[in-house]
């Protein structure tokens, strides 16, 4: 208030106005041009504190301050400063200057019971020492407890006596750096016997950071006097004609003030504070040092710098461009907290003797799993698992939390509103945390600060499923795809076909009539499908094939088998809507839990109001299934993950849970926002979500119908596609291919001539015609044709040693081919009683006698 209204009277006589000791910021708002502040601006400490804040990790300040202008004027600086940071200032502590001990310990007495330990004093030093013996006594000195002190306090600790360091043990505190110099030692050589001379009960007296700052002031002013001194007139031009000595109106104006303003604003030297240098009438400070109250004094622990932010040493590390909040606690020398502690206060703490933790439960109809609260209301009638998880999660934490459940409900104890509502409870005081299923959405975190979620994730669909075995006539096609029938059709036919073509000319089995040859291929092509072809294969290409399409049919009705098998005997289980978009498509009717926000993820897909239906416990859920669209039901539901758990337990025979997901974080425990538990009781949620308790409590809670299907037996597919068999199809393809070109390349080299003569048939297609005709002919060079022709030669040239006749026995018989003696050679006996024979029977030539005239007879007879 003085300083103001001295600034003031200054501005209207245009006087320079010089203080080393008004550093409250409000001052600087006045802008006068003709004040000047030989001092550090209050508000340039706000960021060194900022920065300790942030490097030990407190997240709530308490500020305690002297109701006057130079306590008010640093406090929205300080919050500003510690916003940048996210810290939070919960609330403030005003003393007023002229405060009694008994209000000093009733301010105090408030803070013990409040969670935050972590304090900022900022006032004149002879409250600040009551302050801290008053808090001494009470028991505030002690572990858990942070103090910081401002300059206002700690540049005057040298001159405090030992009582009062001893009650304020472990406090840190910013004092404005005055660096070495030669000047500063000269000076203080001189001023400490003048001192003692005029002070002689006063021992080693300090010299303090204001008396350095008033020399530098007399002697920045004293320079700038000399400067204009010569051409200057000291004197005041009076602007009016009263003339009284008690009349402020009768100020004059000087006729100097502005040049002599004028002259301090440039004036620069090195003064016993540091350098001289006022910028809009303001003394440039930038560096603080932190001080550690320990012992008889104080300790030096470090620095803090706009440029470098916190550091051991200045100037040790060029850390320029950094942070100036980015120091951590390691750039700070070691300190003795409160209590003699070396070990940094979490900055919070659940007091002892104050209220326990109001802890909100919600009270809901249906779901009851989570959370179950029943009246007359007590901690006891409180559980679910959610409530379980609350409990072992603060069972994991390293220090006890005392608390108290609440409802949410009104007077007759239903709900008292939607899960917005309850979360806003914290926001709004009423209550400390909000625990149950409460989900993490981003509108809820504009108002709380939520835990690490303690269940699954993601919004699913809920839908019937249905048996899908085969019970028609046609179940039998099932097991395969259409595909693969075709495919494996086409197979048959072409093996049959290369096996014929294979074995024509060389096996009597794939001979006869074209009828006879198209059905024996067909016949033995299908045959190996249950292995019982007889007829046999003589070549080795047609071998071939057939040991690779035997294989092939052996996985393959293999494999049909064990599918048609599955297939009408074990369950199939299969969702009866798939897609989220059939819903829309066909104007189905959907479920979603009353007060869920899943309401409006459904309205963004597309789905319209009259297509939901609303449900509160799982039987209601049921019940609209068992309805169904066309009377009054649904067809789908959509819920969250954990409450979808808690239905299939009682219903998974019927039901099941299917795609799409939506994103959704959680469950999760709500907390004021900067509230210091939940880092703590986040880092105890992990420690029970990855250990066996958890999986204990969920078996406890969500205990599963022992009805329920086989997962590995749902959403299995029906039937054998193509493609697990087109590997096979590829081999046996390719062998028979190659057998087939191998074999036509063979052919058509040995008949050759036949292509290449044309003297027999000039015509290119009469060539082709005759060689098809071969083709179709048997090959009488094949060691199967050979073998027969060998035993009919062996009966028939049969003759008496001594003769070249035959021999004459009464008959005997020959085994050959019917088509062969009739037919292609073309020779007939008249004098021989022949009957003709079928193929593979018996020839019986009857003759009394037979005589061999001539070669030419004997030759013809062997034909």
């Amino acid at each position: 208030m003085q300083a103001h209204f001295i600034i003031e009277l200054g501005n209207k006589a245009q006087v320079p106005i010089i203080t080393f000791s008004a550093k409250s910021p409000s001052l600087t708002s006045l802008r006068s041009p003709y004040f000047f502040r030989i001092a550090a601006n209050d508000s340039s400490q706000v960021e060194a504190i900022a920065a300790i804040v942030k490097a030990f990790g407190w997240r709530q300040v308490v500020p305690i301050y002297v109701d006057n202008e130079y306590g008010e004027g640093i406090i929205p600086y300080l919050t500003d400063a510690l916003q940048n940071v996210d810290a939070q200032v919960p609330y403030r502590t005003v003393i007023p200057p002229t405060a009694t001990d008994d209000h000093i310990s009733g301010e105090l007495y408030k803070l013990m019971t409040m969670q935050t330990r972590v304090f900022v004093l900022h006032m004149l030093p002879d409250l600040g020492h009551r302050i801290f013996a008053i808090a001494e006594k009470i028991g505030m000195m002690g572990n858990d407890y942070v103090w910081i002190v401002t300059d206002g306090i700690a540049d005057f600790l040298g001159s405090a006596n030992s009582t009062v360091l001893d009650s304020m043990q472990g406090v840190l505190g910013f004092k404005t750096h005055v660096p070495k110099s030669k000047e500063l030692q000269n000076f203080t050589a001189r001023w400490k016997p003048q001192f003692q001379r005029e002070n002689p009960t006063i021992v080693n007296p300090p010299l303090v950071t204001f008396g350095l700052w008033a020399y530098d002031a007399v002697f920045g002013l004293a320079e700038s006097v000399e400067e204009i001194g010569k051409a200057s007139n000291f004197s005041f031009e009076s602007v009016n004609s009263v003339n009284s000595s008690t009349d402020l109106g009768s100020f004059g104006v000087s006729r100097t003030g502005f040049n002599l303003s004028q002259a301090l604003s440039k004036m620069r030297f090195k003064g016993l504070s540091g350098e001289f240098k006022l910028v809009n009438g303001q003394l440039q400070t930038s560096t603080f040092e932190i001080i550690n109250v320990n012992g008889n004094g104080e300790r030096k622990i470090g620095f803090w710098t706009v440029e470098n932010g916190l550091e051991r040493v200045l100037g040790f590390g060029d850390n320029k461009g950094k942070s100036k909040h980015s120091g951590l606690n390691t750039s700070l020398g070691p300190i003795i907290w409160p209590g003699d502690s070396t070990t940094a206060p979490k900055g919070w703490q659940i007091p002892v003797n104050g209220k326990k933790l109001r802890i909100g439960v919600p009270v809901k109809e249906g779901y009851k799993e989570f959370v179950n609260v029943s009246f007359p209301f007590s901690n006891d009638t409180v559980s679910g698992y959610s409530i379980d998880v609350f409990k072992a999660v603060l069972e994991a934490m390293p220090y006890s939390v005392s608390f108290e459940f609440i409802p949410f409900a009104d007077a007759f104890g239903n709900a008292a509103g939607t899960y917005n509502d309850f979360v806003y409870q914290v926001f709004d005081g009423k209550m400390d945390a909000a625990v149950g299923d409460i989900t993490i959405r981003a509108n809820r975190s504009l108002y709380v600060d939520f835990t690490l979620p303690y269940t699954e994730s993601g919004v699913y669909m809920i839908v019937p499923i249905k048996d899908d075995r085969s019970d028609n006539a046609w179940a039998f096609l099932k097991p395969l795809t259409w595909d693969l029938w075709v495919t494996s059709g086409c197979f048959f036919i072409f093996v049959g076909f290369v096996v014929w073509v294979l074995e024509h000319r060389i096996n009597e089995d794939f001979r006869g009539p074209p009828y006879h040859q198209i059905g024996t291929s067909f016949w033995y092509s299908f045959s190996t499908m249950v292995f019982a072809h007889k007829e046999k294969v003589v070549s080795n290409l047609g071998r071939f094939v057939v040991i690779i399409w035997c294989f092939v049919v052996l996985i393959l009705t293999q494999s049909y088998t064990a599918s048609l098998t599955s297939l009408l005997t074990v369950q199939k289980l299969q969702p009866t809507i798939n897609d989220v978009n059939q819903l829309l498509k066909n104007k189905e009717k959907v479920a979603f839990q009353k007060g869920s926000f899943i309401e409006g993820i459904l309205k963004q897909m597309g789905f319209e109001d009259h297509q939901f239906m609303i449900y509160n416990t799982p039987e209601d859920l049921y019940q609209l299934f068992e309805n169904g669209s066309k009377k009054n039901g649904i067809a789908a539901a959509f819920d969250e993950t954990p409450y979808i758990k808690v239905f299939l337990a009682k219903y998974c025979s019927k039901f099941t849970m299917v795609e799409p997901t939506f994103k959704a974080d959680g469950f999760a425990f709500a907390f004021p926002k900067g509230s210091p538990l939940v880092p703590d009781i986040s880092r105890a949620i992990l420690k029970v979500t990855e250990g066996k308790k958890m999986k204990d409590m969920e078996d406890v809670w969500f205990k599963k119908d022992t009805n329920c299907p086989d997962p590995n037996n749902m959403f299995s597919s029906n039937s054998l596609g193509l493609e697990s068999f087109w590997g096979l199809f590829l081999i046996a393809g390719v062998a028979s291919s190659l057998a087939l070109v191998i074999y036509a390349t063979m052919f058509i080299y040995e008949q050759r001539h036949l292509l290449m003569n044309s003297d027999i048939e000039p015509s290119i297609w009469r060539r082709l015609m005759a060689i098809f005709k071969t083709f179709d002919e048997k090959d009488l060079n094949s060691h199967t044709f050979k073998k027969n022709e060998a035993g009919e030669r062996s009966v028939i040239d049969l003759s008496s040693p001594n003769t070249n006749c035959p021999p004459s026995p009464s008959g005997f018989s020959v085994h050959t081919d019917s088509s062969f003696v009739y037919g292609e050679q073309g020779v007939s006996s008249p004098n021989r009683n022949v009957t003709q024979p079928t193929d593979q029977e018996t020839v019986v030539i009857s003759a009394v006698e037979l005589t061999c005239p001539n070669q030419d007879s004997r030759e013809n007879l062997n034909s």
